[in-house]
Formats: structure tokens, sequence, C-alpha cells
């Protein structure tokens, strides 16, 4: 857990890379990708679907078909939609509290909030140092060495 802390407000600290955003940038390049051309599929369906021409063409056929139950599908996932909306609605919905904000249901909070101590491996602290300008060639870094 430690380690996925991202230090930025304790000292002189910069990031080298960030691996996450770039993996993040990656994945949603993929999905727009995936989505222009889910909706390029879509689009050329419908548009078959749409044609008035008569043939006894197999294939336009199967895409006529495949059209239809996309309509059909994409009508029933919105009338999926608006029916959990209209029940939440219903019900009262969840309620999103305000971080510190106190529950009238739960009752007054007397338990004293404790703050909660980090524990670090040793190597870890090392790795730091290391990476530290100052710290880099301190005579505790090259004790530690020794341990």
């Amino acid at each position: 857990e430690h380690r996925l802390d991202i230090i930025k407000t304790e000292g002189p600290y910069e990031a080298t890379q960030d691996i996450k955003g770039q993996l993040r940038f990656l994945e949603d390049l993929d999905k727009m990708e995936k989505k222009r051309h889910e909706e390029a599929e879509r689009e050329m369906l419908l548009r078959a679907a749409k044609s008035r021409t008569k043939t006894d063409d197999p294939e336009k056929e199967k895409l006529k078909a495949k059209a239809k139950e996309i309509q059909r599908d994409e009508a029933e996932r919105i009338r999926h939609q608006e029916a959990n909306r209209t029940a939440l609605e219903a019900i009262g919905g969840p309620k999103k509290r305000k971080f510190g904000e106190i529950d009238p249901k739960m009752g007054p909070s007397n338990v004293p909030l404790r703050t909660r101590t980090k524990r670090v491996h040793l190597r870890d602290v090392m790795f730091l140092m290391e990476q530290e300008k100052d710290l880099k060639h301190s005579s505790l870094l090259f004790k530690s060495y020794c341990n």
C-alpha cells in the first residue's frame, strides 16, 4: 500500500514517469477506436435496414435482420435505463454525504479520530535516499548498506 502513495507535497520530489497515466491514455484510445468502429458498423447496418430494394440476396437479408435486432436491443436498453431511473427517483435515490457530514440516523459520533501510522521497509527508505540529491552520499545511507 505504501508503495502506491504518490509523494507530491513532501519534499522536492518530481515524477519521472507516469506509467498509470500512459496506460490509461492508451486504454482510452482503444475504447475510442472500438466505439468508432462499432458506430460505423451500426450505421452501415441501419442503412441496410432502411433500404427498400427488393432483392433475393441472403446477405442483405442477414444485414437487415441484424439491424432490426440491434434496434430492438437499443430500444430495450433505453427502456431499462428509464425504468431504473424512475425506480430510483421513487425510492428517493442514493443520498451522497459530504466528507465529515454526520448522518442523523447514526447518532452522534463520540469516537475520537486517530492518526494512521504508516509502516515502511528499510529498502524503500534506502531507495528514496538513493534518489534524493542531498541524501545520495550520506553516511546514513552507506551504514544502511552494511546492515
